[in-house]
């Protein structure tokens, strides 16, 4: 008879500390444009008494995230790491008030991911099987690029396909911001061009982003000019709380609709899944909640017919995050991937790499299974070794 294993003994919370990234922070296409030094991603690290640490990311400004750990510190100081969902809810349930959404939401997301990676380094399991199990070893990434004029958008599309990617979603850019429905699909057919043989081709209009111009009417019009073309799928068609608007898109556009990045939390999406506003919902782990919020998120998705596609323009460990869910769930078969983001690219002590059929592995290492480079790290975050010290 094989005896059971004593219990885990708690791992309390020493410190939390959140590094800013600055130097290569990849354009985003809005029409207030990042700069390279704009500290827009923000790394997480937990520390604990064992000495076990844990990372996560947060899609938020590193001096907001780093007010809302301060904020947060008499919350999760001397709390049990081990517990990852519980001591998430402790910081949501006593701080929404300020805000719920804002940043506090980011960085207990970034918080959040970085307690499942503690659970996960202390029990040897990979995070995927913590929250899920694992029904796939490998998932498709598709390339996010950002919308240029016809020429260099097709050029960008080579590029990255001769590096082996095989699906792309273009967005943003001059996209539906000149008034000119011939130029939105003069930069879809170039993008179209380049697709390698059998692949894949998604658009993100970007309505998320400050003033957008169009509506509804749109919205439809556009619809149809990317389903004639076989595009995959519409995202961010619409401002983003134009719930009603993204229903009767939904309803009548001949291709699938996408949204929900900018959401937090669960009961946010509650709206949006129960009318019927996606086809595809792309909740942002570095944004939502983190991995506890972001598979109650899956769950409720799935319980309404809605496929999950998670949002991912962040970092490595938020790409890390997402492959653990992708691998964790029935039915998911994309995970977003910035084309030529150093944060995602040059932050991990082994790099990210496709394999021959255009695949990423999904990692079953502990935790999160990827490791930070202190060296690479240190390249982009000035105070690097705040993620490493015990």
């Amino acid at each position: 008879m094989i005896e059971a294993r004593p219990a885990l003994s708690p791992l309390p919370i020493t410190r939390i500390a959140a590094v800013p990234l600055m130097g290569e922070s990849p354009p985003g296409g809005w029409s207030s444009e990042i700069r390279a030094e704009d500290p827009i991603h923000t790394l997480i690290a937990v520390h604990t008494a064992a000495g076990i640490t844990g990372h996560g990311s947060a899609f938020a400004p590193g001096p907001l995230v780093e007010a809302a750990v301060a904020q947060l510190e008499p919350l999760f100081l001397g709390e049990n790491a081990l517990e990852p969902e519980r001591v998430s809810e402790k910081l949501h349930q006593n701080s929404f008030w300020f805000g719920r959404g804002g940043t506090l939401t980011h960085a207990i997301s970034g918080i959040d991911i970085a307690l499942w990676d503690i659970l996960g380094k202390a029990t040897g399991l990979s995070v995927g099987r913590l929250v899920g199990g694992r029904h796939r070893d490998r998932v498709m990434p598709y390339c996010s690029l950002l919308m240029d004029m016809p020429g260099p958008m097709a050029e960008a599309v080579a590029r990255h396909a001769a590096q082996g990617f095989r699906a792309f979603k273009i967005g943003w850019g001059p996209f539906g911001r000149r008034d000119d429905a011939r130029l939105d699909a003069a930069i879809v057919d170039d993008a179209l061009s380049a697709l390698p043989p059998g692949g894949k081709l998604f658009v993100d209009a970007g309505g998320s982003d400050a003033y957008w111009p169009n509506g509804l009417k749109w919205a439809l019009y556009t619809a149809d000019m990317l389903a004639e073309r076989g595009v995959g799928w519409f995202e961010e068609a619409l401002r983003p709380d134009a719930l009603e608007d993204f229903v009767t898109l939904r309803r009548q556009a001949r291709l699938p609709i996408a949204g929900g990045e900018v959401l937090t939390r669960r009961q946010a999406f509650l709206p949006f899944l129960a009318a019927g506003a996606f086809d595809i919902v792309q909740p942002d782990v570095t944004k939502v909640g983190g991995l506890s919020e972001q598979r109650r998120i899956v769950w409720m998705a799935q319980d309404f017919g809605v496929r999950y596609v998670g949002h991912g323009w962040n970092t490595a460990l938020g790409l890390a995050a997402d492959l653990q869910l992708a691998g964790a769930f029935p039915g998911v078969d994309l995970v977003e991937y910035i084309g030529g983001s150093a944060y995602v690219d040059d932050l991990a002590a082994k790099p990210f790499g496709l394999d021959a059929d255009g695949m990423l592995a999904i990692p079953d290492a502990p935790g999160l299974g990827v490791a930070l480079d202190p060296a690479r790290v240190a390249r982009y975050a000035p105070r690097a070794d705040q993620l490493f010290a015990g």
